[in-house]
């Protein structure tokens, strides 16, 4: 399963999965992308498809591999992953490296075990409010879900994920 990150940063207020779902079909991507947040809807743990969290690796855009599986990322650690291994864009850039991020943090509104704070999801993504919190992690650390809280009006990094598996 492909985790890619949307091609521009987001404020706490976006139409995530849409964007996903835009951005995937816009490449030429045939399966279907969410937004790896958690929301008033679903937490994160659950966005993958049952039938794929265990025997699929999630891998970059160009196909190197990040976690053994979606479960993995869940176990507790902070989703900690090789940092050598870029995370890319729809559009093929490093977000590590590329300067159109210039806050290499993620959002993801979720605990460690990726369970939605209703407190820290700026208001389920619909805010940009300076003084509205959202949940999200700084990619230096090698973790996607590192526990740290910022205004909901930063532009951080988004990732989407492949929710389930098309041969």
């Amino acid at each position: 399963l492909h985790l890619v990150a949307l091609n521009s940063p987001f404020s706490g207020d976006m139409r995530a999965d849409f964007q996903c779902f835009q951005q995937a079909q816009l490449v030429g991507l045939t399966s279907t992308y969410r937004a790896f947040l958690s929301s008033h809807l679903q937490d994160l743990a659950t966005v993958v498809r049952k039938a794929d969290r265990y025997h699929l690796p999630i891998v970059n855009l160009k196909g190197e591999i990040l976690f053994n599986n979606w479960e993995s990322i869940f176990n507790g650690n902070g989703g900690q992953f090789n940092i050598h291994v870029p995370i890319y864009s729809f559009d093929g850039r490093n977000v590590m490296t590329d300067p159109s991020w210039p806050q290499k943090v993620i959002w993801h509104g979720s605990t460690a075990n990726g369970i939605r704070l209703v407190s820290n999801y700026c208001e389920a993504w619909h805010t940009a409010d300076m003084g509205a919190m959202g949940q999200a992690s700084p990619l230096k650390m090698g973790k996607l879900l590192d526990q740290k809280i910022y205004s909901c009006s930063n532009q951080f990094i988004v990732l989407c994920i492949e929710n389930s598996f098309v041969s």
